[in-house]
């Protein structure tokens, strides 16, 4: 049996018992600059004093021991001690040529251990410890330039990369990568244990662990605990949880929270306590022990163990709190398409049709092209801000522009949007028809995001690669209906190339059906060709079909499309747009790329102008396009007009003026409307 099929047999049987603190108990040594630099380094140049992953080469007889100790205690598994034995890490020390050997070394030593402890009874495994690193890729130190990174992902894939190869080299059962503060590094970790599996073929089980910072409930780089676990639920991971930061009293509500929402194994292993005014951790065995026990009844556990202040003494407790107590049943995996940004973004059946903010896109929105162009990126980012303020479930960022380095702006964009929580609380769609472009928005985006998209356009092969990257990295992807013959026009080109990318994904991807957005081309209507006219049914249509035959798949399009025979004629626009919405929704359409600010609503069309353009969209008459042509003369927009028109809601009652707001999106007097109206009630609840 090997040891992915013994864990996975253990974690049914009970609740498995992991180490504690390896800084705590280097410090009880209280070990030297001699000390840290042994023999092998007693002339480098930089000081190694606190560099305790050195210490597996050159005091290896300490972390035996420590390792031991905590075998001793009772512990099922121990971390190897190299948490920050990466490249990028080990820089501080100027010590990044010998990165591998460090992981090799600290594999091998807590390899020994175990086998010195190792039982049929009772096996143990060791789990390569990975940690956060020194640099993120979300955050920026510099508060004057919050778009700035001392890192790439490049760099930092490569540099865990090098981690998990002398980790595996050294004979570690697991990886762990923990402490995560900044989910897009555990991202780049992940991606790098995945593309060691793939080059290998060699496979171990993957623990990851979070860390939640405060009592806010985030993550350090603000995301909350659904959201980053929807972040990483693309990884083949085996037990998911929290670790560090906080003690158990803090940490409690989250690992509750954890246990309700993860469908696999979780764990915990916090602080023992908070650190008092000298450093120190004040929670004692028994009191640690007791906490972990209380979770462990509630059923949220299935691997228990402590960070930060916690020594043998404390994992003893916590073994014998846990023994005998019945492990945690995983929930079954949801099979809603999920997506984050900080917060998660979960389509369940009775939501609502979501909104995909389409003017961060310089095809589609002269006027952020113009600021792009005009290298006001902070502007640019007020239009993202305005797009969610004003409803947008999700926000398209597009580039796609000759003059523009497009990919450096996607980098640049997505950076900046990162330091503003107001804006990169809703997950990204990034849009681009160029792969290398949407490739660099993957590489900058902590949350889980949209790649829009991927097709048949090049082939099978092309299709393929790019898909399982797409997944690799942790998107959902925009399917377009297009091929190598080209852009589905009729509604069974539609089907069949759905249908065949749908069975592509799914059987030779290990694509969620849920992670495949389906946009089968909305084309212009009323454009004057006789082949045009069917389009929006087509579409609609199409949607019904791929609801009713593609399981778990989702519908998306860019709405915009449809009118862009009426360019410049926003009444008849914004009239089309909410109509075809109408219909398109009721086929099965569950999002769109759309300005929120361009939709009529529905019910307030003018009759008239709604009969002629149902007529068109739903290709009910030859004479349609003539129709409606002759109505848009009618409504041609006047500036002068148009104000007052917009205006006159101003004199309604504040009641109504406020539901309009509402409706309409506008905020521009809603506290003066706000005010007028508490006035008029007993308590300001009621308003």
């Amino acid at each position: 049996m090997d040891n992915q099929h013994k864990l996975q047999q253990l974690f049914a049987e009970r609740i498995l018992v992991l180490d504690g603190a390896m800084g705590t108990m280097i410090q009880r040594h209280q070990l030297d600059e001699a000390a840290f630099r042994g023999e092998q380094f007693k002339d480098h140049a930089s000081d190694l004093r606190g560099n305790n992953d050195l210490l597996s080469i050159t005091q290896p007889h300490i972390i035996r021991e420590i390792h031991e100790s905590y075998l001793a205690a009772g512990a099922d598994i121990i971390e190897t001690n190299t948490f920050n034995s990466t490249s990028i890490s080990q820089a501080d020390y100027h010590l990044e040529d010998i990165v591998y050997d460090v992981n090799v070394a600290a594999a091998k030593l807590a390899r020994e251990a175990t086998q010195k402890y190792f039982s049929d009874d009772k096996p143990r495994f060791v789990a390569g410890a990975i940690g956060p690193m020194s640099k993120t890729l979300s955050m920026s130190r510099d508060v004057n330039d919050p778009g700035a990174r001392e890192v790439t992902w490049a760099q930092v894939t490569a540099a865990y990369y090098e981690q998990i190869r002398g980790l595996m080299d050294g004979g570690v059962d697991i990886l762990m990568p923990e402490t995560t503060f900044d989910t897009l590094n555990l991202k780049a970790s992940l991606f790098a244990i995945q593309k060691y599996f793939l080059d290998t073929g060699k496979i171990v089980p993957v623990i990851a662990s979070g860390t939640i910072t405060d009592a806010s409930g985030r993550t350090l780089s603000g995301q909350v605990l659904e959201a980053f676990l929807i972040s990483i639920q693309h990884a083949p991971l085996m037990c998911v949880g929290l670790n560090c930061a906080l003690g158990p009293e803090e940490l409690r509500p989250y690992v509750e929270e954890l246990s309700r929402l993860s469908p696999i194994l979780t764990h915990a292993y916090p602080n023992a306590g908070l650190p008092n005014a000298f450093g120190e951790f004040d929670f004692t065995p028994e009191k640690l022990g007791a906490h972990l026990g209380e979770w462990a009844r509630n059923g949220w556990l299935n691997l228990a163990g402590g960070c930060c202040g916690s020594t043998p003494e404390h994992i003893a407790a916590i073994a014998d709190a846990v023994k005998g107590v019945a492990p945690r049943v995983p929930l079954k995996a949801s099979t809603y398409a999920m997506y984050s940004g900080l917060e998660p973004l979960v389509v369940r059946p009775d939501m609502n049709f979501l909104v995909v903010g389409e003017r961060t896109n310089v095809t589609g929105s002269p006027k952020f092209k113009k600021l792009v162009l005009e290298n006001n990126i902070n502007a640019a980012l007020e239009i993202a801000r305005q797009q969610v303020e004003n409803g947008a479930n999700i926000i398209d960022i597009n580039f796609d522009e000759g003059l523009l380095d497009s990919e450096a702006l996607m980098v640049q964009f997505l950076n900046l949007i990162a330091a503003e929580p107001d804006i990169s609380r809703v997950p990204i769609m990034l849009d681009s028809s160029k792969w290398s472009i949407l490739e660099a928005g993957l590489q900058c985006a902590q949350g889980k995001c949209i790649v829009n998209s991927i097709s048949l356009k090049e082939g099978e092969e092309k299709f393929i690669e790019q898909a399982k990257l797409v997944r690799q990295y942790g998107a959902a992807a925009v399917v377009m209906a297009f091929d190598e013959e080209g852009q589905a026009g009729s509604l069974q080109r539609k089907i069949d190339i759905c249908q065949k990318s749908y069975d592509i994904l799914t059987q030779q991807c290990g694509f969620p059906p849920q992670d495949i957005i389906f946009d089968v081309n909305i084309l212009t209507v009323a454009t004057g060709l006789e082949e045009h006219n069917n389009y929006a049914v087509d579409f609609i249509e199409a949607v019904r079909w791929i609801k009713a035959n593609l399981p778990g798949a989702l519908t998306s399009g860019g709405v915009s499309n449809i009118s862009f025979s009426f360019r410049g004629n926003n009444p008849v626009r914004e009239a089309m747009h909410s109509a075809f919405l109408k219909h398109a929704i009721a086929a099965g359409l569950d999002m769109a790329i759309v300005n929120a600010g361009m939709l009529e609503v529905y019910e307030e069309i003018e009759p008239e102008l709604l009969e002629r353009v149902e007529d068109v969209l739903l290709n009910r008459r030859p004479d349609s396009t003539d129709r409606l042509l002759d109505y848009a003369e009618k409504v041609k927009p006047d500036k002068e007009k148009t104000t007052v028109k917009d205006e006159a809601w101003r004199q309604q009652p504040v009641q109504e003026r406020i539901s309009h707001a509402l409706v309409k999106g506008i905020d521009a007097y809603i506290e003066a409307d706000v005010e007028e109206a508490r006035h008029l009630y007993e308590r300001p609840l009621h308003v």
